[in-house]
């Protein structure tokens, strides 16, 4: 199975995460279970680079951090939650995404006569 280099998608980790945020609030191993689950393993995060990701939008205002109890074992854990600002940056990335995802496809196509890349002058 091909992974997705951490390099092309660096750039949104920030949508990855505050997307799982939407609906409720959660923490750093269940954030990083979530977006190994959704990506179908294809992408799995760096401890680092999602705690780092963490610290970054909490000091933009995207996030916000408290500590609640886990109910089986009673450990404090740091949970994360989304502001109004994150969801702004949230829509925002999304908006730019589509926009990159629009320029890239006229780069990247397949053409199903030879099965080939389509390198424009074929």
């Amino acid at each position: 199975m091909t992974n997705i280099s951490s390099d092309v998608i660096r750039g949104y980790n920030d949508t990855i995460i505050l997307y799982l945020l939407l609906n409720k609030p959660s923490y750093g191993y269940e954030i990083s279970k979530q977006i190994k689950t959704l990506s179908e393993e294809k992408y799995i995060i760096k401890e680092t680079t999602l705690y780092s990701a963490f610290t970054r939008m909490e000091k933009n205002g995207y996030i916000e951090s408290f500590y609640d109890h886990d109910i089986t074992g009673g450990k404090r854990r740091t949970y994360y939650r989304i502001t109004d600002a994150g969801r702004q940056y949230y829509q925002a990335k999304c908006d730019e995404w589509a926009l990159t995802k629009d320029v890239i496809e006229k780069f990247i196509q397949k053409t199903e006569q030879n099965g080939g890349i389509n390198y424009g002058n074929n």
